[in-house]
């Protein structure tokens, strides 16, 4: 079987479904999720508005509740995927 190629951002894959990205790889401890909860128009283009981050443990013996290590809500999606990086970046070598 083929192995699928996903988009990455500084060197760790990125996948979006809906209005909900990944980030990080799932055989690591930790990834996070971005959901976009609001979104804006500028310039005939809708961009993400509000966007909730939540670094997550991947261990799936967790409950859901105790998987949610550490949230957030920011404006704007490249100000959550700077946040994101930092968190992932932390968790990963603790």
């Amino acid at each position: 079987m083929a192995e699928k190629e996903f988009s990455t951002y500084k060197g760790k894959p990125l996948v979006r479904c809906g209005d909900e990205l990944y980030y990080g790889s799932m055989d690591e401890k930790f990834v996070i999720r971005m959901q976009i909860k609001t979104k804006k128009e500028v310039n005939g283009a809708e961009i993400a508005d509000k966007v909730a981050i939540q670094l997550l443990a991947t261990d799936p013996d967790l409950s859901p509740r105790k998987q949610l290590v550490k949230s957030s809500e920011k404006n704007g999606l490249y100000v959550a995927l700077d946040i994101a990086e930092v968190w992932l970046d932390r968790a990963l070598k603790a």
